[in-house]
């Protein structure tokens, strides 16, 4: 089963995802994940990619998409994956259909995710994350901290606030960025019958567990 989470940074797409992973039993493919690994490990996409994402720019598709490719020929996603973060255009859901079209696969699911502007900021900015990249957990200092202070309840390893994550001016670029260029997937995805809407707001005390589990609900009746 092939899924895609959309939503805006901050919406809980990663929270979800995970959550979704670990009970499907599918792996969760996060494009930042993947740009941050080739970024530490200063491949030649990862350099490129890295001139985008430290100014909070939407990194191009001539990047984005062979570093995904590459991800998705690994043998972990033979029964599936959830991808969080791509694809973020038109042009990148078309080029995804073609590489599962040739595979004999198509995507099965797109779970978009809505939060309110205020509470997806001040969410970005509480956000920690594992820095052990084997675990990668992903934590908020309001809504869901660590047990210990800075320490990754699953590993261990100390929590670090990602750089493009303490930069409120960044974050509002990102989230216009996602406006114009990735929202209008929500429309493509929705004429293909396979868009599912979700609200997560704490406001509506509806966060990433709740949704996870209405999401599998889902899933096991759909399929």
């Amino acid at each position: 089963m092939i899924i895609i989470m959309l939503g805006a940074q901050g919406t809980g797409k990663g929270t979800v995802a995970g959550l979704l992973s670990e009970k499907l039993g599918i792996p969760q493919i996060s494009t930042g994940d993947i740009f941050r690994k080739n970024i530490k490990e200063e491949t030649e996409l990862g350099i490129e990619a890295n001139k985008y994402m430290s100014k909070g720019m939407l990194v191009p598709d001539d990047i984005t998409v062979p570093m995904v490719a590459k991800r998705l020929e690994m043998d972990d996603v033979v029964d599936g994956a959830i991808l969080d973060g791509f694809p973020r255009t038109i042009e990148q859901a078309k080029k995804f259909d073609e590489m599962l079209a040739a595979k004999g696969k198509k995507v099965d699911l797109v779970v978009n995710l809505t939060t309110p502007r205020d509470e997806i900021i001040e969410r970005i900015l509480t956000r920690r994350v594992c820095s052990n990249q084997e675990c990668k957990a992903t934590y908020n200092l309001i809504m869901h901290p660590p047990k210990k202070d800075g320490i990754c309840d699953k590993c261990g390893a100390k929590l670090v606030q990602r750089e493009d994550d303490s930069d409120e001016s960044a974050i509002n670029k990102r989230l216009e960025i996602y406006d114009v260029q990735t929202s209008p997937l929500v429309e493509y995805y929705e004429k293909r019958n396979v868009l599912r809407k979700e609200e997560i707001s704490s406001r509506i005390n509806r966060l990433g567990d709740k949704v996870a589990s209405d999401l599998i609900e889902y899933i096991k009746e759909s399929v």
